[in-house]
Parts: structure tokens; C-alpha cells; sequence
């Protein structure tokens, strides 16, 4: 009776325990459908059940792939390095029927990145691009969205630094022709064919694009057949944009400067010919000034073979202030063999005595062994009051009677001079041609 006691208890015991809430941490879990190795989007569009490393309808005619673009900005324009730099919004439109799926709304399905690995998609490239990218912050900045029916759209925002073979014979007065070309890397126009989906309308640009240098004057579009030798072949698409650059810029930091320092060249014609101090280091200055602006322009830009617009009337200023430096080179020397003359001169007379002016009065009575040009007053000076050296030049005259007081073999007579002559001249031939230059060189080259 105990036995059958102690079982009876033991029967309560189990029956009471199997009706206890089992504990937390002991509860049975749902499986994670995130882990699973398909999720419902695959399933949908039967990614497994296809080779997606082919292109869609392999084996028939070329697929057709559509092609817009967003421009978003334009970074940068290197005369320098020859290239730009772009950011803009590429998309794709072609029709995959492996991606066709049924619905009832026809609604489209929008994926990321992730996807994109999964499936084709064409294989653009830039052609002569240096760099470029895809951009990534804060994800992969990549949009895929299939439709129904098996359209299509493929989006992905790009930057891309690409060449532009610029023309700077007229810098900075030009208008440069830049082209961005997209092109299928592996399948030639038997397998692929591009074309911009909208025609020109394909490509649309933000209003809010400017440039410090230039004026973006249009962007249009072309398409063209690539040839490679080895492979065939190639769609390829153009993205023309035309550009007109800024001059005031050059116009303050270039132009102006240079006009200034010729101008400047020209006061030494102004200053008195034995002030060596002050024209000496007025010329230097202006030629060594010349010379800095000349290679500031040259250093920022690349090293052409042939000769820009900006060349041209740099050098021509630099030519112009050279020519005052020489000026003045040829203006002393000419007063300097001058003054040996008169020196000469002056040593070989014994006096200067019994010189009449042009009234027929005696000039002098006085003898003098040796006269200083700048001293002997303003006789004979011309009426429009010109300073004027005066050279006594001793000629044979056999005059005994020209005085009464004073008898001799030898006459003398004045030689007028003008040293000044050449500053003269250059107060108006240097001005005038280069006011000439200027008038030329702006009807050429604006």
C-alpha cells in the first residue's frame, strides 16, 4: 500500500510540472528569414534560374540600350593637364525578359547595389578618362529598378576626370570644344547598340552649373562608330559641352599690368638726359617687371609648341620697354661723343673773341681759352625755345676786315645741334605704335 502510495504522489508531481510556463531563455525561437540564402525578391525574379554572364537574347540580334544623362556639375578645367572634371547621373534602359515577373499592379521593383552583382548590366566605360568613380557615401550610389514586362533602368552617379585636347592659340580669348565618350568595353555593335534614348534631349544639365573662367554657351550630343583594330567595331556616345572663357580675369592680373609698365617706360623720354640715376633704374625696373609677369602666365601653363594670343602681346610690351631701355642707351651715347666734339673743339681755339651775332653786333671782346657749352647763355637758341648744345666750329676766313680792334687769319661761326632730338621723336613714335599694336590686336583676337 505504500509502494502504491509513493507512486500515486510521484504521478501528481509530474502531472503538476508538465503544466508550468516553461522559462525565457528556454522558449523555442522562429527561424531568421534574413539568413536565408534566397530572399523573396530572387525568388520572384528567378535569379538562380538563369546564366545572367550572358547578355540578354545571346545568339540574336544586338540588344538595344538606351542611354541618358544628368549632368549635376562641372568641377574643374585644367589648361595645365589638358582635362576636366564632371559629376553627373548615368542611366541605362534595356529590356532583360529573364527579369519579367507577374503582377497585378505593374508596379516596377527598386534594388540597390547588391543586385546589380547578380544580374548583366552593360559594361560602360569612359573612353580617355584618367579617373573616375562611382560614389559611395553614405552606400554605393547605385539604383536598379525592373518593371514587369522585363524593362530596365540602371542609375549610377559618376564622377570622371577625362582628357580635352584644347586649342590655346588664342588664350584667353578662346572657346574651348570638350567631349565626354561612353563606350561598351567587350561587346562590339554586333552584341550591343547605343544610342541616346531621347536623342538630344537625353542630356540635361542643372541650371546651377557655373564656372570661375568660363561661360558654358550648350551641351549637345553626337554618336559615332569606334574602330579597333583588334577587337572591331564600338558604339560610342558623345557628350559635347562648349565653353567660353571669362577674360576679365586676364584682363586685371595680365593685361593691364603690361599696359602699365610700357606706359611707365615712356616717362625716362620726359626725364633729363645726364639724370643717369633716374633713368637707369626706371628702365631696368619696367624690363625686370615685364619679365615676372611673362613667367607667372607661362608657369600655369603647359608647355605647347606653338604661340598664344597672351605670348603675343606680352612679348610685344616687353619689346617696347626694351626699346626705351636702348633709347636711352643710344641717347647718352650720341651726348657723349657730342661733348668730346665740343671738348675737341674748344682745345684747338685760342680765344673766341670777335664773334658777331646774326645783328652784325660783336658778341664778345673777351678772350676765352675754354668755354663750357652750358654756360654760353642762350645765343643763337632757336624761337621755339628748344635747349640746344652749341658746337664752335673753327673755318678758315680771310676776314681782315671785321674788326678794327682786333685782326685775325681765322674766323668763327656756330653750329646748331639738337641732342634732344631722339627723346623728341620717341614722346610720340612709341606711344603711337603702341597704340597701334592694341588696336590691331584687339580686332584680331576679340
Amino acid at each position: 500500500s505504500i509502494w502504491i502510495l509513493d507512486t500515486a504522489l510521484l504521478l501528481v508531481f509530474l502531472l503538476k510540472a508538465s503544466h508550468r510556463v516553461p522559462r525565457p531563455h528556454r522558449a523555442l525561437r522562429s527561424p531568421d528569414m534574413t539568413k536565408s540564402p534566397m530572399t523573396k525578391s530572387e525568388q520572384l525574379l528567378r535569379i538562380d534560374d538563369h546564366d545572367f554572364t550572358m547578355r540578354p537574347a545571346f545568339g540574336g540580334p544586338p540588344i538595344p540600350v538606351g542611354v541618358d544623362v544628368q549632368v549635376e556639375s562641372l568641377d574643374t578645367i585644367s589648361e595645365a593637364d589638358m582635362d576636366f572634371t564632371m559629376t553627373l547621373y548615368l542611366r541605362h534602359y534595356w529590356k532583360d525578359e529573364r527579369l519579367s515577373f507577374s503582377s497585378t499592379n505593374n508596379q516596377s521593383m527598386t534594388f540597390d547595389s547588391r543586385l546589380v552583382k547578380k544580374i548583366w548590366v552593360p559594361d560602360m566605360f569612359f573612353v580617355h578618362s584618367k579617373r573616375s568613380f562611382i560614389h559611395d557615401t553614405t552606400t554605393d550610389n547605385v539604383m536598379l529598378r525592373v518593371y514587369p514586362d522585363g524593362n530596365v533602368l540602371y542609375s549610377l552617379r559618376v564622377t570622371v576626370t577625362a582628357m580635352c585636347n584644347m586649342d590655346l592659340s588664342r588664350f584667353p580669348l578662346d572657346t574651348q570644344t570638350c567631349s565626354l565618350e561612353i563606350e561598351s568595353y567587350a561587346y562590339t555593335d554586333d552584341d550591343l547598340m547605343l544610342y541616346w534614348k531621347k536623342g538630344n534631349e537625353s542630356l540635361n544639365t542643372d541650371d546651377k552649373i557655373s564656372l570661375s573662367q568660363f561661360l558654358i554657351q550648350k551641351f549637345h550630343t553626337t554618336t559615332k562608330l569606334a574602330f579597333y583594330s583588334s577587337t572591331g567595331w564600338y558604339n560610342r556616345l558623345y557628350i559635347h559641352f562648349t565653353l567660353r572663357r571669362h577674360v576679365f580675369f586676364f584682363l586685371l592680373q595680365t593685361y593691364f599690368p603690361a599696359t602699365l609698365m610700357v606706359m611707365l617706360s615712356w616717362v625716362s623720354f620726359w626725364i633729363d638726359r645726364r639724370a643717369v640715376p633716374a633713368r637707369v633704374p626706371l628702365g631696368i625696373t619696367t624690363v625686370l617687371t615685364m619679365s615676372t609677369i611673362i613667367t607667372g602666365v607661362n608657369a600655369s601653363m603647359p608647355r605647347v609648341s606653338y604661340i598664344k594670343a597672351v605670348d603675343i602681346y606680352l612679348w610685344v610690351s616687353f619689346v617696347f620697354v626694351f626699346l626705351s631701355v636702348i633709347e636711352y642707351a643710344a641717347v647718352n651715347y650720341l651726348t657723349t661723343v657730342q661733348e668730346r666734339r665740343e671738348r675737341k673743339l674748344r682745345n684747338q681755339l685760342p680765344c673766341t673773341c670777335g664773334i658777331e651775332n646774326p645783328d652784325g653786333d660783336m658778341m664778345m671782346t673777351t678772350c676765352f681759352s675754354d668755354v663750357d657749352p652750358s654756360a654760353a647763355g642762350t645765343y643763337g637758341m632757336p624761337e621755339n625755345g628748344a635747349r640746344q648744345e652749341r658746337i664752335l666750329a673753327q673755318l678758315t676766313l680771310a676776314d681782315s676786315q671785321r674788326t678794327s680792334r682786333m685782326k685775325t687769319p681765322r674766323g668763327y661761326v656756330n653750329v646748331w645741334i639738337d641732342t634732344h632730338a631722339i627723346d623728341k621723336y620717341s614722346r610720340v613714335i612709341f606711344p603711337a605704335a603702341y597704340t597701334l599694336f592694341n588696336i590691331i590686336y584687339w580686332s584680331i583676337y576679340s
